[in-house]
């Protein structure tokens, strides 16, 4: 294996470079070696999202903060949840959310949401329905 970390002084660097003499020091850090490291010694976790059981998903920005409370709600219930907090197209969650193997998809809509809602889809019967966020703990726990 390489050096997991390395440094030193570099106070001629800038001046290679045609900048002004300036002291500075700087270190590197392997992260490649690292991850060897913990290869070789079988403590690697894994970063696997298997177990995933629900994606919760803002349809817009301004949604984010819901978004984030509907998946702390989930989470409380005992569920694994993984958010997305970036504005993507809904056919993009829904790969990503088969990808992960997430059986359900909170859908943090403009309409539902101003009606206290959220739509739940359900990934692998293709059904979806209408729960009302103070309702999403009863719904989690009764799966």
């Amino acid at each position: 294996l390489r050096a997991i970390a390395g440094g030193g002084r570099y106070d001629k660097l800038l001046e290679t470079f045609g900048g002004n003499p300036t002291p500075a020091a700087g270190f590197g850090f392997g992260d490649a070696v690292i991850v060897e490291l913990l290869k070789d010694r079988k403590v690697l976790p894994s970063f696997k999202n298997e177990d995933i059981d629900t994606i919760v998903f803002a349809m817009n920005k301004d949604l984010f903060k819901a978004a984030i409370d509907v998946a702390g709600r989930l989470r409380k219930a005992g569920q694994k949840v993984d958010v997305v907090l970036q504005q993507k197209k809904p056919k993009w969650v829904f790969k990503h959310a088969d990808r992960i193997g997430a059986k359900f998809c909170a859908i943090v809509a403009p309409d539902e949401y101003e009606q206290g809602s959220v739509a739940i889809k359900n990934l692998i019967e293709g059904e979806q329905r209408i729960v009302p966020i103070e309702g999403l703990s009863d719904w989690a726990t009764g799966l």
